[in-house]
Formats: structure tokens, sequence, C-alpha cells
């Protein structure tokens, strides 16, 4: 193995770490929380593009499903993600992936990040609240007022974050030679 590969496999496994510690910073709501989850998402897909921003949300889905706690209120388990709000982290995924691949084929800037964390917010909303109706039983109604109405402003204002943070990040990574990136790309 080449040192490139290990590199992105290390940056990969902390970005793993840091979905997990942020999951942790909830907001109790009735039916799903707000978390720090969807943040870290964002800034794996915008950091680390397509390929190892899904690697890391694929592997934190791994590891809280075999028991380590790092969902959300450090809960884990397969009945996690099979319940009512396993959706939202399960549709974490395709987030990443559709987040990196927007960059990847635009340019990694803050604008275009803002709008690829946007189109990310929906895709997870989406398959959450999907979710979360047929798993607890609601009506569409119910699940669109519990699931995913109340994550819209919140899910803007990490979609900033993510842009902002994640494309400074980025460029400091890539500067530091921590994080391979194209060069055509990389700006």
């Amino acid at each position: 193995m080449n040192y490139s590969k290990l590199q992105m496999m290390i940056v990969t496994a902390l970005f793993t770490a840091i979905i997990g510690i942020l999951a942790q910073v909830t907001i109790p709501l009735p039916l799903v929380p707000i978390t720090g989850q969807t943040l870290a998402i964002g800034l794996a897909a915008t950091i680390l593009g397509s390929r190892h921003g899904m690697l890391s949300s694929i592997l934190y889905l791994i590891i809280g499903a075999i028991g380590i706690p790092v969902f959300s209120q450090m809960s884990a388990g397969l009945g996690v993600i099979f319940g009512p709000t396993g959706g939202f982290i399960v549709g974490f995924i395709p987030t990443t992936f559709i987040i990196g691949l927007y960059l990847e084929k635009t340019k990694f800037t803050v604008t275009n990040a803002f709008i690829a964390n946007v189109i990310g917010m929906f895709v997870t909303l989406i398959i959450g609240t999907a979710w979360l109706k047929f798993a607890a039983g609601l009506s569409w109604t119910a699940a669109f007022l519990g699931g995913f109405a109340p994550f819209i402003v919140g899910g803007l204002i990490k979609a900033i974050l993510a842009a902002w943070v994640g494309i400074a990040v980025r460029k400091r990574l890539a500067s530091a030679n921590i994080l391979i990136v194209p060069s055509r790309k990389a700006s």
C-alpha cells in the first residue's frame, strides 16, 4: 500500500470519528433530535469528496450497527438503524456521495459547497422522512412535520458552516499534504 492511500484511509477514519463526536451534540425534539451529525456529514463530504466522504459515512453506520455508541445520545445497534430515525443515518451515505460528487464535477468553492450541502440536506431529509413515515406508522403530514420541516432552517445554517469551514480546512489539509486532492479541482 502506498503512503497516499494510507493517508486517505487515516483521514477517512478521522472523519468517521468526527461524525460520531458531533452526533453527541443534540437538541432533543419530539420525534427526531437536531444533531451535529449532519454538519459532520457535510464537512466530511466537502473536505474528502465523494468516495472518501461516503466511506466515512459507511464506516460510521457500520461501527454504530455493531454496537459502538456513536449515534446521537450515545446510542448504537441495529435497532437504531431500523428504528424510526434510522433513515436519516442511512441517508448519510448517498448524501456524502452526492455532496462530494457535485463538488468534484464543479469546483471546490464555498458557493458550490453551500449548494452541494443544501442538496445533501434535502437528500437526507427526504430519505429520513420517508423512513420515519413507514417505521413509525405515521401519515405523510405527521412525518413531514416531525422529520422534515423542523430541520430546514438548521440545515441551511449547517450547510453554510460546512461550506465555509469545509473549504477552508480542505485547502489547509491539501497545502499540508495531508489530503490528496487533484490539482485542477483543489482550489
